[in-house]
């Protein structure tokens, strides 16, 4: 199953010296995810990518972009459903980085809506409509796809 993980600059750095990334929640497309949204296969891991970079909000401590890693894995890591906490969550076990497919992190152009986002991304969650436009001009800016060889260099 492809799960995307929130993460920041200082946490991807880290996670490719150590060639691990610890256990994690992220998102995929789970049966709850697929029950709330329709669409096809390529629309619902859109989504569930949208959801990791907005986790990846929560992780930013002054830096200026989000970063979500797109991982393969399966039951055998550990991988366990969450839909209960949120539609698409799941829990991973500690992955080795060779589970890494893509990581995806915003261009400068995005910096400044990203910080402002980072502010006010809780306050969105608890439907504060500025901050939720302020989270929205965030996620208008497209992740940018980079190869795994390609992330140490981030």
């Amino acid at each position: 199953m492809r799960v995307y993980l929130p993460a920041s600059l200082p946490l991807l750095r880290t996670w490719a010296a150590a060639r691990e990334i610890p256990a994690s929640t992220g998102y995929a497309v789970t049966p709850g995810l697929r029950a709330e949204l329709t669409g096809a296969d390529d629309e619902l891991e859109a989504a569930a990518t949208l959801r990791a970079a907005r986790a990846s909000l929560r992780l930013l401590d002054g830096e200026p972009r989000r970063v979500v890693l797109a991982v393969d894995t399966d039951a055998a890591t550990g991988l366990t459903i969450r839909d209960d906490l949120d539609d698409g969550a799941v829990r991973t076990g500690a992955l080795p980085w060779a589970a890494v497919a893509a990581g995806l992190v915003d261009g400068p152009d995005a910096e400044a809506a990203v910080r402002a986002a980072a502010a006010v991304v809780d306050e969105a969650d608890l439907g504060d409509e500025d901050a939720e436009l302020a989270v929205g001009d965030a996620e208008d800016h497209d992740l940018l796809w980079y190869a795994t060889q390609e992330l140490a260099d981030l």
